[in-house]
């Protein structure tokens, strides 16, 4: 499916707190993760975080002291904390440390595994037990890995070093398969360094365990009211279409 999953009830109903007195609201992001932030020809900032950025803005009627800055990612949390933006929209993935320093917002955005097959592969299923007994590739040392073998015990898991290695393989049809990140593998797959070999198959498979909590926005841990003012503001653009209408303007492929 290419539809963005809904993660956020209909029926729930998030209280917004009033953020009328707030003077700005600066998001941080960076411009080298493509397409979520990047320069485009003209030399603007792009990319979904900032549309998604300024459909929020516009949900809380906040479009007048809206702002977005890229920084360096390794420079974001300092920045967050030294009061140069109040909110971070980035994909920073959340951790225990993290957590102790800032607020997050429920996910907008989750980043599932996905299964790509070459379409030469003779495959007797439409689900992932097609692959069971077959070479899967998968790279080694990564939460893929762990997650192929915990979820998919009867594939025969070859692991490779490297991300380039892995796809080739796929191309010459060394592996049936390779399990990764769906994002990367549907790039890949449209782009001209697969020659058309290859589709998406079965999935999406998702685990917090393995992947994470997904994409969310980083607020300064005593920002309360905007962490909350911001979940509500994601939630009623979830509901409304408007996040699923930015989502396929960058991914027109899905990823799910």
């Amino acid at each position: 499916m290419t539809e963005l999953p809904i993660l956020f009830d209909a029926r729930e109903r998030l209280a917004r707190p009033d953020v009328n007195d707030i003077l700005r609201l600066r998001f941080l992001t960076t411009a080298d993760f493509p397409p979520f932030n990047f320069t485009d020809q003209t030399g603007r900032l792009a990319g979904f975080h900032v549309d998604l950025a300024r459909a929020l803005c516009a949900e809380l009627g906040m479009e007048n002291r809206c702002q977005i800055q890229a920084l360096p990612y390794d420079q974001l949390a300092t920045a967050l904390e030294g009061g140069q933006g109040e909110a971070v929209l980035a994909g920073v993935a959340v951790t225990s440390e993290l957590r102790e320093r800032f607020r997050f917002t429920r996910p907008y955005l989750l980043l599932p595994a996905r299964f790509l097959t070459n379409k030469q592969a003779s495959l007797a299923r439409t689900d992932a037990r097609a692959l069971y007994g077959k070479p899967v590739g998968v790279i080694k040392g990564t939460a893929h890995e762990a997650m192929l073998r915990a979820f998919f015990p009867d594939v025969k898991a070859q692991g490779f070093d490297t991300r380039d290695a892995m796809l080739e393989a796929l191309k010459v049809k060394t592996v049936d398969a390779v399990f990764a990140d769906a994002l990367q593998l549907s790039f890949w797959m449209t782009s001209p360094a697969s020659a058309g070999c290859c589709d998406l198959f079965d999935g999406p498979y998702l685990s917090e365990q393995f992947l994470g909590e997904g994409m969310t926005i980083m607020v300064g841990g005593q920002d309360a009211r905007l962490s909350a003012a911001l979940e509500s503001a994601l939630a009623a653009v979830s509901r409304d279409g408007r996040l699923e209408e930015i989502y396929l303007r960058y991914f027109p492929t899905g990823i799910y």
